[in-house]
């Protein structure tokens, strides 16, 4: 139950990124990096979140009574189980007869219903901490914020002060009370569990998560099933040690009372009976709060500043790599963040995009560490037993969108959870590919858990086809890989991580698709995700062949595995075959409205303003199509893009982040600033947290931070095309401004100066020997030479005309 790390993070040994780590911690943090307000948290949804990639906290911030939420990365309901269908494969010759002779397409979405399996398990919540204070003073100023530099909550009531942090070094949460007066401690748990004060001054909390936890959105009389059998759902415990200075600590029932202290520091430890995604979660609650013990011997040896100086060493290494102004001025708001949010308009408060995209970088530091479980589509943070869609990972979009800014903001590390818990995926796709359709490789599909399900959900035949049964998730999950090679040049990641995994996603693949009439390859069953279309005889359907999204993932996945058999001079034979089967593939078409085809055939489609617009991917994230490469394609994605936004499309905030990537990369950055102020205006809680749908303030996903803060990056600096792009889509409302430590693919570090709207200097780190082509913002060149040879550690200057 250890936390565990790789020996290598990133490109270089993790001694290496400790020097580099101490160096950026001495850095000027960027200008404005604290959310604040003026009252408590109402709801959980305006309560502000710390984590340390494991151990997460919601702080509320109320005045008589404080309340901090408490979840573990690895709390999750049931257990491995057999999620594969045999029977999956006996209807795929049918499936792909209907479809292919266009005989029934509704038919054969209610075939795709019988290959589906069981449902996700669900992340669930831990504890809840109590602080219950006898006296509040009559008119206490009061103040609530979050410093994402220092990664720390602080509220302030009257001479009263709380400080919140969840240290990674250290692996507790640590609160600090000063001046507190005498209050009571209490902890608590929404699943099964009990809480036992002790009179040393410790809460001892055991529990249990639920053998099984239905998805919300399922309808069901008994949702939550508990079971008393060991590994039938996992135990977990909470240890929680109050040290005051002065005063004195009791036992009163089942909580701790505090009395005459000056200060006092709380400390917080958790573990989980989770053992592995393949191994039955059985340990005895004993040896789990053992585990607890141990954690709490050794953080409780550091006295409160220490862990604190601890804590922001730690996190200002990440946080501070990376800086963003906006607007030429360093002056905080005076207006608490949610009526500065409130009273923003496009323009009006450039500081405060800036603030959220430091956020999206701060929570992805909070979710995502070394040894950790990845950040799931809440992060770490959730409160709900049956979360919204189970707060899993849902990867036809979500959970990749989560890590698009991990590369481009300097958060490499932070991307590793990620491939821990693809190369779970790859282990168990191998027999899913194998069971449900007879194909080698591997497969995964529209959802996964901790338990790494590979298998499509619905239970056999509840979900609608074009999310349950979309079998590209592997492809595009592999672009992670290549992407963390294509930015570190980590040889070694290529070679012994990304490698196999790309290689057995590319191997389900040659055996999935199939001919067309027309001797093309292409898929079957295949779905737009989360999207359907009209029939010629006007029926809704959902099944057809060779999607878009299909063709582009798998033309992706064949480039870069062709790129990376190359570089690693390894199995020629293979890089042969993928190479002709890439060149028979379905191509690209446009339709009628001169739009991007979503589907081989030019459908029209009942939801025109689908939050999902999955066949733009190869616009952003990926990057086959440029606006000079392939001019034609980014006009067609163009169209696509305008008419779902015209017909109400990226009305969640995930999708309106996605809206922004695609305009930055068609370099359009005034469209760009437009869906940003819109995810701002409609798809943005009081606490900055992403909303879904939009307008709805009460659920929380945390996938639109991310994929805002990834889509700002792309509108500053570009490196897909083989070029160094810079400034590509600077909207007028950031006529002023400077960004340093963006990461370009090339092991390139780039900070940058603008004003009036014109690039000043770039300076360029090369953590690598490397070659560049240089391309200046519109209207501008570069002076000197467009192309740059670096050598390993050099820092170059360079600036602009025009």
């Amino acid at each position: 139950m250890s936390i565990t790390r790789r020996e290598f993070i990133g490109a270089v040994p993790v001694a290496a990124v400790a020097a580099q780590q101490a160096a950026a911690a001495e850095s000027n943090p960027p200008a404005e990096t604290v959310l604040w307000f003026s009252k408590p948290a109402a709801q959980w949804t305006e309560a502000l979140p710390v984590g340390n990639g494991r151990l997460g906290a919601m702080v509320f911030g109320g005045l008589k009574s404080e309340r901090v939420q408490l979840n573990h990365d690895s709390l999750w309901s049931g257990r491995p189980k057999e999620w594969n269908n045999p029977d999956a494969k006996n209807h795929l010759a049918e499936v792909r007869r209907l479809v292919m002779q266009e005989e029934n397409y509704t038919a054969a979405d209610a075939l795709c219903k019988k290959m589906q399996g069981p449902y996700n398990e669900a992340y669930e919540p831990m504890a809840n901490l109590h602080l219950e204070f006898d006296s509040v003073e009559a008119n206490a100023a009061y103040r609530r914020e979050l410093d994402l530099d220092g990664g720390i909550t602080r509220v302030t009531v009257g001479s009263q002060t709380r400080e919140v942090l969840s240290s990674a070094p250290d692996q507790v949460i640590a609160i600090r009370l000063t001046s507190p007066g005498d209050f009571a401690v209490s902890l608590d748990t929404p699943l099964h569990g009990t809480t036992a004060a002790s009179p040393d001054g410790t809460l001892r909390l055991t529990g249990k998560a639920p053998s099984h936890s239905e998805p919300n959105y399922v309808r069901s009389q008994n949702p939550i099933l508990y079971d008393d059998a060991e590994g039938n759902g996992m135990r977990f415990a909470v240890l929680l040690k109050v040290l005051p200075e002065g005063g004195r600590v009791s036992a009163e029932g089942d909580k701790l009372r505090v009395t005459g202290a000056k200060a006092v520091t709380i400390l917080i430890t958790a573990t989980t009976g989770y053992r592995g995604f393949d191994r039955v979660p059985d340990i005895p609650a004993a040896e789990i709060m053992r585990s607890c013990e141990q954690q709490m011997s050794a953080a409780s040896a550091h006295p409160w500043a220490q862990l604190r100086s601890r804590h922001t060493a730690d996190h200002q290494a990440l946080f501070r790599r990376t800086a963003l102004r906006l607007g030429g001025t360093a002056s905080p708001s005076t207006l608490p963040t949610d009526e500065r949010l409130k009273a923003f308009k496009g323009g009006t408060d450039e500081g405060l995009l800036a603030l959220y995209f430091h956020y999206g970088r701060y929570l992805l530091i909070a979710s995502s560490r070394p040894g950790t479980q990845p950040a799931n589509l809440q992060g770490i943070w959730s409160d709900l037993v049956r979360p919204p869609w189970s707060s899993n990972w849902t990867i036809n979009i979500n959970t990749q969108m989560n890590y698009w800014h991990a590369e481009t903001c300097n958060l490499s590390e932070c991307h590793g959870p990620l491939f821990d818990m693809v190369e779970g995926l790859a282990r168990n796709g191998h027999a899913t590919a194998q069971v449900n359709y007879g194909a080698g490789g591997w497969v995964s599909h529209h959802n996964a858990d901790v338990w790494r399900q590979s298998g499509p959900v619905g239970n056999f035949g509840g979900g609608s086809p074009t999310w349950a049964n979309w079998q590209m998730s592997g492809p595009w999950l592999c672009a992670h890989f290549w992407e963390h090679y294509r930015f570190t040049g980590d040889r070694n990641f290529l070679q012994t991580r990304a490698w196999p995994v790309m290689k057995g996603s590319a191997e389900f693949c040659l055996d999935w698709l199939i001919e067309d009439k027309d001797g093309r390859l292409t898929t079957c069953p295949s779905v737009s995700t989360e999207n359907a279309f009209l029939t010629p005889q006007g029926k809704r359907a959902e099944v057809s062949a060779g999607c878009t999204m299909d063709i582009a993932l798998i033309r992706e996945l064949f480039h870069n595995c062709i790129e990376a058999s190359r570089i690693l001079n390894i199995e020629p034979e293979f890089r042969a075959r993928l190479e002709k089967t890439r060149a028979r593939l379905l191509p690209y078409q446009i339709g009628k409205h001169g739009q991007l085809q979503e589907w081989s055939k030019d459908f029209d489609e009942p939801e025109p303003g689908q939050r999902h617009m999955s066949h733009m991917y190869p616009l952003y994230p990926g990057s086959e199509f440029t606006p000079r490469r392939t001019p034609e394609m980014a006009k067609a994605t163009r169209v696509s893009l305008e008419r779902r936004l015209a017909a109400g499309g990226a009305y969640t905030g995930w999708s309106r982040a996605w809206a922004i990537g695609f305009w930055a990369r068609l370099e359009d950055g005034e469209k760009a600033h437009e869906s940003l102020v819109a995810l701002m205006q409609h798809s943005t809680g009081p606490n900055l947290f992403d909303t879904h749908p939009a307008g709805n303030s009460s659920i929380f996903q945390i996938d639109g931070n991310f994929g805002a803060t990834a889509a700002i990056a792309e509108m500053l600096l570009q490196s897909h095309d083989e070029e160094l792009a810079f400034l590509p889509a600077l909207p007028a409302a950031w006529a002023n401004g400077s960004v340093s430590g963006l990461r370009a693919r090339g092991n390139l570090t780039v900070d940058l100066v603008w004003q009036g709207g014109r690039a000043v200097t770039a300076t360029l780190h090369a953590g690598a020997a490397s070659e560049h082509q240089l391309r200046a913002p519109q209207g501008q060149s570069i002076k000197g030479a467009a192309k740059i040879r670096l050598k390993s550690g050099e820092t170059r200057t360079i600036s602009f005309a025009g």
